[in-house]
């Protein structure tokens, strides 16, 4: 049998413990019987958990009273949890599985909790995309990937958000069992053995500047207003009342990307507006958000979030 531990807690995210139990559990119909997994919900306590969702899950056994090792220990994460102040019951219980299982990680934000288990120094991580950046600055250590829909660092494996888990716990199926188990699950389950593209179909790229009447934020809007235009940074240092090179630094020194890298983003952005809400044909819509070209805007949407604007608009229509 292949023992897997899930931690859970107070205000867990039940799809993150759902999705790979399940995933699990069908892989349980297709593997002999002394290679299938065997599940294990652990809590702080023993008994009844409320999930943020108000479903009870029950721990099976405590962190203290668990066996010596698993094969898989990953924690689920919770809503809350990474502005929360750590559970030292479950921290100390990664801490210590870690060293004695095979593969351990996290779903979703349970990336904090290993975090602050002290795990997450010099790996690769990656967690749900609104919390990647919160991530990085927490630990400053960890590579956190903002856009990978789950990573393997040697023995440490963590997931993007929620139902990213599933995209995980069928990864590590298709590694003990073969991709042929793994597709076999997938269509039980009805979903993709291996999703297209990475988080960056479901995060916006831009955010509200820090300061809104700041130079930077007017060439952001500046940029936005006219966003089917072609810009240099010569005439969005205009925009700032900057010389070129000021600008340049400034704008890096305040939003962490360069001026054209924004520009690129907004065009993204602009253009997954229109490919959700309104039937336009693609090159309209590349004209209107500056890409030039139908093909240009099919580069650069593969490049950045991982499909192509057609695949995007099947994916994420909403009239």
């Amino acid at each position: 049998m292949r023992t897997v531990a899930v931690a859970i807690f107070p205000g867990v995210q039940a799809l993150d413990v759902a999705g790979p139990v399940d995933v699990f559990a069908e892989a349980n119909q297709f593997v002999p019987a002394d290679q299938r997994y065997e599940v294990t919900l652990l809590g702080a306590e023993r008994g009844t958990v409320r999930a943020s969702n108000g479903m009870t899950l029950v721990a099976d056994d405590t962190f203290e009273q668990t066996g010596p090792t698993f094969d898989l220990a990953l924690v689920a994460g919770g809503p809350a949890l990474p502005d929360s102040t750590p559970d030292a019951r479950l921290t100390d219980w990664l801490a210590n599985v870690a060293a004695k299982c095979e593969r351990y990680g996290s779903i979703c934000t349970g990336a904090f909790a290993l975090g602050h288990a002290g795990l997450l120094d010099e790996r690769n991580v990656t967690t749900h995309w609104q919390h990647a950046a919160q991530l990085a600055t927490q630990f400053p250590r960890a590579r956190v990937d903002y856009d990978r829909i789950y990573l393997r660092d040697e023995a440490l494996v963590t997931s993007a958000g929620v139902t990213a888990g599933i995209d995980l716990s069928l990864a590590l199926v298709a590694e003990d069992h073969g991709p042929r188990t793994a597709l076999a699950v997938a269509k039980r389950l009805v979903v993709f053995a291996q999703r297209q593209g990475g988080q960056s179909q479901f995060s916006p790229y831009l955010t509200a500047p820090a300061d809104e009447t700041s130079a930077v934020a007017r060439v952001q809007a500046h940029v936005m207003e006219h966003i089917g235009e072609s810009f240099t940074v010569k005439q969005l240092a205009d925009v700032a009342g900057m010389s070129a090179r000021n600008f340049a630094r400034v704008f890096v020194q305040e939003t962490n990307v360069t001026p054209h890298e924004f520009v690129e983003r907004a065009r993204v952005d602009a253009a997954r507006k229109q490919l959700e809400s309104t039937a336009a044909a693609l090159k309209t819509i590349a004209y209107d958000c500056g890409f030039g070209t139908a093909d240009r805007m099919r580069i650069v949407f593969v490049r950045r979030i991982g499909a192509t604007p057609m695949q995007y608009r099947e994916r994420f229509r909403s009239a």
